[in-house]
């Protein structure tokens, strides 16, 4: 099993994240964005789009964050990254989505280097589109959270799963972007929960191989 990934994309840290929880071995493979390898034609062959994290295994690429953590489900099903009944399974899905696919694009280093060459945003201009969306995304995930009677020690009772995977990057960078997060006592209280754990320290951007 190979993944393909960078050290500061969300999406991979995702994966790092569930295959972790998950105790699944994995061999590690560099793709550096800001080197502009994820368009190589090397790399295209398996994933036209240019993205990572991309998985490897039994001759099969799976790109897409969200894909590969259910493919890791039911290839291994414990410790299970979704609960066992489905009104809780759509509620852990439609946080990790809520962060994914609303927050984590309009944010990510393609659009922010869009901004920047292409529509000549100055730094502080893509801050405050950057703190904009972070801000949109937060607001309204910590009232889903703050509400919710199965919000527990994580985003789902007492057991990290794929909202946990998803939220703990998508506040690591808001953080390393310097967005204020004190509006948002209980992500910031799960988060702690889960960044106290080995299996998401391990896949902390500053501990993998190919950290700068």
């Amino acid at each position: 099993m190979k993944l393909f990934g960078y050290y500061r994309s969300s999406a991979a840290y995702r994966v790092r994240i569930a295959l972790n929880l998950k105790g699944l071995a994995v061999e590690h493979i560099p793709v550096h964005l800001r080197r502009q390898e994820q368009v190589a034609t090397a790399f295209r062959a398996f994933n036209p789009a240019g993205l990572v994290p991309v998985l490897e295994h039994e001759g099969h690429h799976y790109s897409q964050s969200l894909a590969i953590m259910e493919y890791l489900d039911e290839i291994q099903p414990l410790p299970a990254l979704l609960p066992a009944q489905p009104a809780d399974r759509a509620y852990v899905r439609s946080l990790a989505l809520g962060i994914a696919c609303d927050i984590h694009p309009l944010n990510n280093l393609r659009v922010l280097n869009y901004l920047k060459d292409d529509l000549l945003l100055d730094g502080p201009a893509r801050d405050r589109w950057y703190q904009h969306w972070i801000g949109s995304g937060f607001s309204a995930l910590e009232s889903i959270l703050t509400q919710d009677a199965r919000v527990g020690f994580f985003c789902c009772g007492e057991t990290p799963g794929m909202a946990d995977a998803c939220l703990v990057p998508q506040l690591y960078n808001a953080e390393r972007m310097h967005c204020d997060t004190s509006a948002y006592p209980t992500l910031r209280r799960i988060a702690a929960n889960a960044r106290a754990l080995p299996a998401f320290q391990a896949a902390e951007p500053e501990r993998q191989s190919d950290a700068e």
